[in-house]
């Protein structure tokens, strides 16, 4: 649940920014009549990022039993792609996304209100599929029956909703890069395991081969479902009866991924404004 929180989370909160830098500007510079298209074009992404999860889920329920596995264990893989993709994005741009997103709405303002619909609904659209995408995979990774996983991302994008307003009052002020330091190398070891996830998948679905080649069993001295085995499993993809290949998949994109994430990066000193300050 942990981990499904945390993508809520970390993904909600930069729609959020988007939102209250877009706002912001418009409010500041004395232009609201622009706010309706703005919200429209908002309104439209949300709109595609949930249609894109519901066709997920319930379109793999039609498919047989190996066809939803493969489907299962190439969208995970594709899905680790984007967030490992995402978290380097942020962190090299965080440090301009402000002035980036207030040159997009200038151009657009010029442009009329099928530009400011447009600028809104790209802006937060790629947020919206990535995180549908990336939830979808990995609530599939850590399903156990119950709708914890789901709980867990709809609390956290509860949580940004409410942080996104609060930085817009400027009642709240964190380091933005420290915070999305630290969100993207927990984001890069949930995707380590829900690449696992997805290699067995594709191995159940006889597309790798390895499905009865285990690298050990534990699952007596860690039962998938005690407390401890829902909560590995929950935060980190844990199983107890990895396969050899998941087992050599998993480090094998952590360690260099995160060592990379986790160098020193040259940044500006704007990389460590407060998002109170990037959302006004």
């Amino acid at each position: 649940m942990f981990s499904n929180y945390l993508i809520g989370l970390r993904e909600g909160l930069e729609a959020s920014l988007v939102v209250c830098i877009l706002i912001a500007y418009l409010v500041k510079t004395g232009r609201r009549e622009a706010l309706k298209p703005i919200w429209t074009g908002i309104a439209i992404a949300v709109a595609l990022a949930l249609g894109f999860g519901c066709a997920l889920e319930f379109g793999s329920q039609e498919l047989t039993f190996q066809a939803q596995e493969a489907l299962g264990g190439s969208l995970s893989i594709v899905a680790v792609g984007l967030v490992t993709w995402m978290v380097f994005w942020m962190r090299r741009t965080a440090r301009h996304l402000k002035s980036e997103l207030h040159g997009r709405l200038d151009a657009a303002l010029a442009m009329g209100t099928g530009a400011l619909v447009a600028t809104a609904f790209l802006a937060v659209g790629r947020e919206g599929l990535e995180t549908a995408l990336f939830v979808w995979a990995s609530v599939h990774a850590a399903s156990d029956g119950t709708p914890r996983p789901l709980i867990g991302v709809a609390l956290g994008i509860a949580t940004a909703v409410l942080l996104g307003w609060l930085f817009y009052r400027g009642a709240l002020r964190i380091n933005l890069a420290k915070f999305f330091t630290w969100t993207g190398g927990m984001l890069v070891v949930v995707a380590a395991g829900v690449l696992a996830y997805g290699v067995h998948d594709l191995q159940e679905a006889g597309w790798v081969p390895g499905l009865t080649d285990l690298a050990f069993d534990i699952s007596d001295t860690i039962p998938p479902d005690s407390w401890y085995g829902t909560l590995l499993k929950g935060v980190f993809n844990f199983q107890p009866d990895p396969t050899v290949v998941q087992l050599t998949v998993w480090p094998l994109y952590l360690v260099p991924v995160l060592t990379l994430f986790l160098l020193p990066s040259r940044l500006s000193g704007r990389t460590g404004e407060t998002a109170a300050s990037a959302a006004k």
